[in-house]
């Protein structure tokens, strides 16, 4: 490794106090109960990477390929250890996993294909035979994971139907990134954030689909991850706006990367900053509320989404235990069976609270929940919050 890039490794692992205060929240940790597990123990593993004093092999690189990267950590560290940033460091410097799905990869962060998939998956109506047709792939394959959630319900923006209104443009002008895999399977809650950020005053411009390069950032793909920033960095600078969003919190951290001098944020802190003059009807409903890991770290908007929802009459939301429920990006396709049993204590919850729906922000934490309740024999309707408020906003919201 390059003297420059070993120095600032070993200087992010430095910042560790091996407190230890890390452990309770880490969820490989109570998974597993190993000290290589949890964040003290791979900071150990980056210092002494970066050092040269341990060998790149399989035995230091499991641990680091099981992080989740759902930044528990970094929020509780009393040091303020930027332990994203040492991940995805780490990551580089070993290159891409042996195992790492890559053909499935390339397809979920290609909008265009994966658009062709969900037509076909509908087409063929996937979901009547996929349990089938599971049977003839391995336990433990990325792409029987991959079926099954090409199988699950899914909501297409033609499906959503928003508040009529013409809003007098009033605040700041906002860039929307819709991404890759959220351009296609979140259509919907794309055009929800449109008509929820106009009827809060703030004109929206729609950047272009692709990914943001987080698959290719905490794959290990320096390269690609760096074209991503590339691209990401010129729609930014074409936009007119003076903030971004994304209905997808797991973007948040790589976009900011890539726009560090940006505010970049999801919709909304931006929408509940105007809920006075919002009017939403009444929703006579028992929704189960899931918090992806990233909305509570990273983006850190989950006060603002629970005011939100509080503002819709007659809604019974009702949240879910924290925990990550192991989608974690690629994680649910490299590392099926420990997403699986990560996922467990959330699918429990939601089958004993017995919602009439389920809400989750991010989109790879739906689906896998979603495919995880039809493997229980359940249907549970699944949506972005953004659905579920614009379609609940009144007709003739003042401007």
């Amino acid at each position: 490794m390059p003297e420059n890039k070993s120095e600032r490794l070993a200087a992010l692992a430095d910042q560790c106090v091996q407190c230890g205060l890390c452990l309770p929240v880490c969820p490989t940790y109570a998974l597993d109960g190993n000290e290589a597990e949890s964040p003290r123990g791979r900071i150990a593993i980056a210092a002494a990477l970066a050092r040269g004093s341990a060998p790149l092999g399989d035995e230091l690189r499991e641990p680091l390929d099981h992080c989740l990267g759902c930044l528990a950590c970094e929020r509780a560290c009393p040091a303020q250890v930027r332990f994203g940033e040492l991940l995805v460091e780490t990551r580089a410097l070993l290159g891409p996993a042996r195992r790492r799905p890559r053909l499935l990869l390339a397809l979920a962060s290609r909008p265009s294909w994966l658009r062709a998939i969900r037509r076909l998956a509908d087409w063929t109506r996937l979901s009547r035979w996929q349990v089938r047709l599971s049977r003839w792939l391995p336990q433990g394959s990325a792409w029987r994971v991959a079926m099954a959630m090409a199988a699950s319900p899914h909501q297409n923006a033609a499906d959503f139907v928003g508040a009529a209104h013409r809003p007098v443009p009033t605040r700041r002008r906002v860039a929307l990134f819709v991404g890759c895999v959220a351009s296609v399977d979140d259509a919907a809650a794309q055009q929800a954030a449109v008509t929820l950020l106009e009827a809060s005053g703030h004109p929206v411009t729609r950047l272009p689909a692709f990914c943001c390069g987080a698959l290719d950032a905490h794959g290990g793909q320096a390269r690609g991850a760096a074209r991503a920033t590339q691209r990401v960095q010129e729609a930014w600078q074409t936009s007119g706006a003076s903030l971004l969003v994304t209905v997808t919190p797991g973007c948040i951290g790589q976009l900011r990367a890539a726009l560090p001098e940006v505010l970049v944020s999801d919709p909304y802190a931006l929408i509940a900053a105007q809920a006075g003059r919002l009017r939403f009807n009444p929703l006579p409903r028992r929704v189960a509320l899931h918090l992806p890991c990233t909305q509570i770290n990273v983006a850190r908007s989950d006060e603002a989404l629970r005011s939100l929802l509080g503002h819709v009459p007659d809604l019974q939301v009702m949240p879910l235990p924290p925990g990550c429920c192991g989608a974690a990006g690629s994680h649910m396709l490299e590392f099926p069976e420990r997403a699986a049993s990560l996922r467990a204590p959330t699918l429990d919850a939601i089958v004993a609270l017995a919602p009439q729906a389920l809400l989750s922000s991010n989109i790879g934490c739906r689906l896998h929940l979603g495919a995880g309740l039809g493997g229980r024999g359940r249907t549970v309707p699944t949506l972005h919050p953004m659905v579920l408020l614009a379609q609940q906003l009144a007709r003739g919201n003042p401007s």
